[in-house]
Formats: C-alpha cells, structure tokens, sequence
C-alpha cells in the first residue's frame, strides 16, 4: 500500500443512488487515492418537464480530479452506466467492468463520440487490479442483465464489499451462478463493510429464477396464432435469448424492433452472449411476405415510453408494423414505478387493436432481477462484515435492509443510515458518518448541461398548468406616451377567438395602470412591466381564479 495512505481514514461517499433508485455513484477515497463505483442516471419525474436525464452532480468530485485512478462498473443498466457520457467529458480516468458491460459503454460513447478519447479495460470474474491504495477484484453475480459483478475492494482499513445489484439464482440461463465461494472466502478472512442492494427487501422469501420467464413462454407461444410481439429492456440479453430460442422451436422468425434493441443484440452476439442463427433474423421488408404465425418481434417500448416502437404500433402510428386481431403482446418487463398509468393506457389501446396482452399481472413472463429477503439474509450471513450499509434504494428501502440486518446478529451500531453527501469515516476499526459534502442533480436537456435548474422547472410546470399571457406595448422613450397596444396574446390561458371581450377588459385594464403612473415612470420599462403584472394578476384571479405566466413586452421607440 502506498504511504500517504497508511495513516489516512477510509472514506466511502455517495453522490447518487442511496434514498433514490437510479443515478448511482459511489465514491472511495483514501489518502491520494479516489475510485469511483458506478456511474448512472436517473430518468426525469413527471414533474421534471422537458428534461431527457438526471445525474449526479460531480462537483466535490471534480475538484479532486487528480486523485481520481478509476471508474469501477458493477453492470450494464443506465441507472449504473448512462451518465458516462457526461462525466467523461470531465474526469479523464479509466473504466474497468465486464465485457458485456464495456460493449454497451462503447456504444453509448460512440453516440458522443468519445468512443476513441476513453480507455475501457475488461476485467474477467475474479480478475484483480490495483489502483493506487486499491485492489479491485471482480466477481460474478446473477442479475436481470449479463455479466453483473459484485466488487470486493481491499483498502488499508480492510476489505469492502460491494454487491452491485444482484440476486442469488441457483438456475440462471447462462448458467453463470452467484459466486458465493469467494464471497464466503472473503467473509471468512474478514470483511470490513458490506454495501448491499436494497431494491427488494420489502418482498419476502426468494426472487424467481430467469427460468420462469422462458417456461411462461413456452407455454404462451404454441397458443399463438397471430404475430408474437414481446416487449422487453433491451439489455435484457437472457430475456431476449429465451424469447428466440421459443420462438424458433415454435417456427417463427426474429424481427428486431427498437434502435437500442437492435443495437445491443449486436454488442451482445458479438461478444458471443447470445445465439441466433442469422437466418432465424430477418428484417422490416420480410414482414409482409411472411404469415403472421411464423413471426416473432422483439421490441422496445415495454414501459409505454411515448416515442417508443411498441407505443407506436400501438397508436396505429408506425409505418411498417400494424396490430391485427389475434396478435399476441408480451410485456416482458417489470413496471418502473409512476409508470403505472402510461402502460396501463398501452395495454388498452392493444386491445383495442384486437391483440391479447400478458404482463406481470396476470403471467410469469417477467421475474425480477433484484435479490428478496432471504437472498439478502444468505448475503449478510456469506460476507459476515463487520459494519452494513445499505444501498440502491429509496429511503424505506434502507429502513427496511437495517432492520433485515439486525435480525441476522449485525448489532445496530454497526449498521450506518447513508444518504446522497454522507462522508462515511473508517478508521482504526471505528465507523462513523462526519460530515456532508456537496451533492445533488444535475438536469440535462437536450444538449445542455446543468443549465436548467429548480426556477426553470418551476416556470415550466407553472406554464404548463396555467398558461402563458404575452403584453405589448409601445412606448415613446423620451416622453413616456404610449404610441402602441396594448396587444395581449395568450397560449394555453383562454382561446382567443372567443375570448375577445374577455382579452379586450384585460386590455383596458392595462391601459388604466399605465394611465395610473407618471410619464417619467413610463420611460422605465421596468416600472412598466411591474405595474402590468400587477394589475393582471388581480384581474385575472379575481374573475377566472388562474395564474397565467406574465410577460411583458416593452418596445421603446
């Protein structure tokens, strides 16, 4: 270990992940020596308007750049890997995780065109790498998505493990078990901290194995006599495996639909997870030549997102794919809270075009990818560390693994309640939280940054609820007369054409408050703007109770 390490506390900070599912990163620092676990984003809330993703807001990070040897992926889903792209532009440090996983970071890079600016670095199960005071060793585990990886990272205080998201599948597709051995190899030799995924710990017992998912098909397609369509994450790669290798045993081709479906399938085949013949592929041209019984699609859109492949066959909207009487729909996918209502409506309107419709509910065509109660228990008892902090949860989640571990013999001072900014302290076999460093979110919208902040949102959502009145006005700069308007345009606040005597009191009510103030005010545009919005707003709530943004427009001529 290096020297400006020895003396140095081990510090364990989240900046994204803990009291939130998605955006996750979590940073390890000791003496010079900072490792980076993770590096998602989270897709907006419904009252996050217009904007694309969330990330972590990097700012104590970035200050530290220098100290910075890695970024260290657990596995391929967006919430662990989808802010690379943004956090690359600004830290300029390797990223080490399993094949799979760099395929899809390739390829998100390349979207950037950063693909050729970032060192990625494979590591195999097992594999090991230094990284100043750190070694990294990287482990399998089970989990929706291929080539997940727990990380047991051995620092001067000890050794830490890190689960990433994972279940413990006893008959996984790939046949790539858990790897408990060296987990319990670890925990024997003496395990400091255990960080452990949270998603689940509500549900009791076990989580389903994969295998459920691919029995359910089995059992659904024979009856099949139209088109099968199944909706599922594209990076469900073992999900995608069980629906192709159903669909040819029921002779049926694979149309790939969905720019990221299509896409990862490629990544995937390539680097040899998943098999399918290219002669079981075909393309959009094949599908009216082919009868609907011998046609499968795989598709994108599983959680109603409106631009979506699936949302648009649905709509009746898509060029190429229409729905007939007698298709088959499978969503494949679990339903992503405050989702609920949109895939609700999907599901409706696939009935409307005649399709008959499994999901979660009333089939086991999805199983999740998350470990319940027991795993987790199996988990805490393998590891047997000395401090637990839970992680990859929303608050209760936290609540509810703590209390989980207190039932397995971890007493309770040793289990730590982290939040995003807690610097967590380990030193000398004492763990403690000390204190709170900057951390937050940061939107991006479209192109921009950071740009858009709490205000913007805020205009945004008042825009959206009340709508947006607009005020012209002409104003002779030296003498302060008005010599135009004012003109009053509305959108989203009353429909003008039949609203014209409504628009015509707002318009006489300006003119009295612009009458009400001297001509030297006149010539200020701000005293001008002012005194419109004020004189509007009690208008405007005194006869049709609504707050319609206000913009005043001062031309002085």
């Amino acid at each position: 270990m290096e020297s400006s390490a020895a003396n140095a506390p081990l510090q364990i900070i989240p900046l994204g992940g803990l009291g939130e599912i998605g955006m996750n990163m979590m940073v390890y620092e000791c003496g010079d020596d900072i490792i980076v676990v993770d590096c998602g984003l989270m897709f907006p809330e419904p009252d996050m308007l217009g904007i694309d993703y969330v990330i972590p807001d990097i700012t104590w990070l970035r200050e530290r750049s220098s100290k910075v040897r890695a970024i260290c992926l657990t596995h391929g889903h967006e919430d662990h890997i989808g802010a690379l792209p943004f956090v690359l532009q600004e830290l300029n440090v390797p990223v080490y995780g399993s094949a799979l996983t760099l395929g899809f970071v390739n390829e998100k890079l390349r979207e950037y065109k950063l693909d050729d600016q970032v060192e990625l670095i494979v590591m195999a199960p097992r594999e090991s790498v230094e990284l100043g005071c750190f070694s990294v060793e990287f482990l399998r585990v089970a989990h929706s998505i291929v080539d997940g990886c727990a990380l047991a990272i051995t620092t001067p205080e000890g050794v830490v493990i890190h689960t990433g998201d994972f279940k413990i599948d006893h008959t996984p597709v790939d046949g790539q078990l858990t790897d408990l051995a060296s987990l319990s190899r670890y925990g024997e030799a003496g395990v400091l901290a255990l960080l452990s995924d949270s998603t689940n710990v509500e549900r009791e017992g076990y989580t389903l194995s994969e295998k459920y998912v691919g029995e359910a098909f089995a059992e659904i397609f024979p009856n099949c006599k139209g088109r099968v369509i199944v909706a599922a994450f594209s990076s469900s790669i073992h999900r995608v495996q069980q629906v192709v290798d159903v669909a040819v045993a029921n002779g049926r081709k694979i149309l790939l639909n969905g720019r990221s479906m299509i896409a990862n399938v490629r990544i995937a085949r390539q680097l040899g997870y998943l098999t399918v013949a290219d002669d079981m592929l075909m393309d959009l041209r094949e599908l009216p030549h082919l009868p609907p019984e011998q046609v499968c699609i795989i598709s994108t859109g599983s959680q109603g997102e409106p631009m979506s492949a699936l949302v648009r066959i649905a709509m009746d909207d898509h060029k190429q794919i229409k729905l007939e009487r007698g298709d088959t729909v499978i969503l494949s996918s679990r339903v992503i809270p405050g989702n609920e209502r949109t895939i609700s409506e999907l599901i409706n309107h696939l009935y409307r075009r005649g399709a008959e419709v499994f999901h979660e509910k009333v089939s086991e065509v999805h199983v999740s990818g998350h470990a319940s109660q027991e795993e987790l228990k199996l988990m805490l008892n393998t590891v047997q560390p000395r401090f637990f902090i839970p992680i990859h949860g929303e608050y209760r989640h936290l609540i509810k693994h703590i209390q989980l571990a207190r039932n397995v013999r971890i007493p309770e001072e040793r289990c730590l309640l982290a939040t995003n900014g807690d610097v967590i302290s380990f030193y000398a076999d004492t763990a403690a939280i000390v204190e709170k460093v900057e951390s937050g979110r940061v939107f991006v919208d479209g192109k921009g940054i950071g740009d858009v902040g709490n205000m913007v949102l805020k205009d945004r959502k008042h825009l959206s609820e009340d709508g947006m009145v607009v005020v012209i006005i002409g104003i002779n700069q030296s003498s302060g007369a008005v010599i135009y308007g004012p003109d009053i345009v509305s959108r989203g606040f009353v429909f003008e054409d039949e609203s014209q005597d409504y628009l015509e009191t707002a318009r006489f009510i300006v003119t009295t408050a612009l009458e009400e103030i001297n001509d030297e005010m006149r010539c200020d545009c701000e005293e001008v703007k002012q005194a419109v919005r004020q004189a509007l707003r009690r208008f405007f709530k005194k006869t049709i109770e609504r707050r319609p943004v206000i913009l005043p427009v001062i031309m002085e001529m």
